[in-house]
C-alpha cells in the first residue's frame, strides 16, 4: 500500500507499516531514518487528539520546509559569488591547496579581511582576529596570556569554522591539535587547542596568498613530519 499524508511535503512509500524504511521529499531525496519514520506515521495513524488540525500542522510544515530550500538556495548562491570571486583573482588553488580548507572557508575569511597583503606579517592578521594570546596587566599585577576577546568577532568566527574540517583531513592540524590536549604540561582545553588551530590556518592562508607559493606541510612544520612538530 501506498499512503500519502495530505497533500503535504511527506509521501510515504512502503508496501506495509513494517517496510516503511524511508521518506520521500518532493526534491528526490530519500531520508532513511526507519525509527523517524515508525514514529511518525504511528502518530499520524493515531486518532487521539483533534484530528481535524492535523492537516494544518502539515500544512506549516510544508511552508517550514519551503523556507528551509529557499534559505539553502540563497545560501548556495552566495557561495557560488564567493567562490567566483577567489576564481576571478585566482586564489582558488592557492587557498585550497592548505589541506582540509574549502573554497567557501577561504572566502568567507577572506571576506572578513579584505586583502591579506595589506597585513605586514601573519602574525597581524591572527591579532585582527583576536586569536592572539595576550596577558591582562594592571598596575604591578600580570595575569597569564589568554584571548581578550578583541579584534574582529566576525573574522574570528569565520576562522573558528574552517577548523572542524581542517582538524579532520590535515595530519598537521590533527596532529597540533592532539599534542596540544594531551600534553602532560600546559595541556589545552579542546575550545583553546581549537583557537590555536583556527590562528595557525589565518598564518597559512596570509603566507600562500602574500607570497604565491601553495601550502607545504614541510614548510608548515619546519621540516618535521606531523607527530615531531606537534
Amino acid at each position: 500500500m501506498t499512503a500519502a499524508i495530505w497533500t503535504g511535503p511527506v509521501v510515504w512509500a512502503s508496501t506495509g507499516s513494517s517496510a516503511w524504511s524511508a521518506v520521500k521529499w518532493p526534491d528526490g531525496k530519500v531520508s532513511g531514518s526507519l525509527r523517524i519514520a515508525r514514529n511518525l506515521f504511528t502518530a499520524l495513524s493515531d486518532r487521539t487528539g483533534v484530528t481535524a488540525h492535523r492537516s494544518g500542522a502539515l500544512e506549516r510544515i510544508r511552508f517550514l520546509l519551503t523556507d528551509r530550500d529557499h534559505t539553502a538556495g540563497c545560501l548556495t548562491d552566495v557561495e557560488t559569488r564567493m567562490t567566483g570571486v577567489l576564481d576571478e583573482l585566482k586564489l582558488t588553488g592557492l587557498v585550497t591547496s592548505i589541506t582540509g580548507l574549502s573554497a567557501v572557508g577561504a572566502a568567507a575569511i577572506l571576506a572578513e579581511t579584505g586583502d591579506p597583503t595589506r597585513f605586514t606579517t601573519a602574525r597581524a592578521l591572527v591579532k585582527h582576529a583576536g586569536l592572539a594570546p595576550r596577558e591582562k596587566c594592571s598596575g604591578t599585577f600580570t595575569g597569564r596570556a589568554k584571548l581578550t576577546g578583541q579584534g574582529r568577532p566576525g573574522l574570528r568566527l569565520a576562522a573558528w569554522r574552517t577548523v572542524w574540517g581542517a582538524r579532520r583531513a590535515n595530519p598537521v592540524y590533527a596532529a597540533r591539535y592532539r599534542h596540544l590536549t594531551t600534553r602532560t604540561t600546559n595541556k589545552l582545553t579542546p575550545t583553546q587547542a581549537q583557537a590555536v588551530i583556527a590562528a595557525a590556518i589565518l598564518r597559512h592562508l596570509h603566507a600562500v596568498i602574500t607570497t604565491g607559493r601553495s601550502w607545504d606541510p614541510d614548510i608548515a612544520t619546519h621540516g618535521a613530519t606531523p607527530a615531531a612538530a606537534a
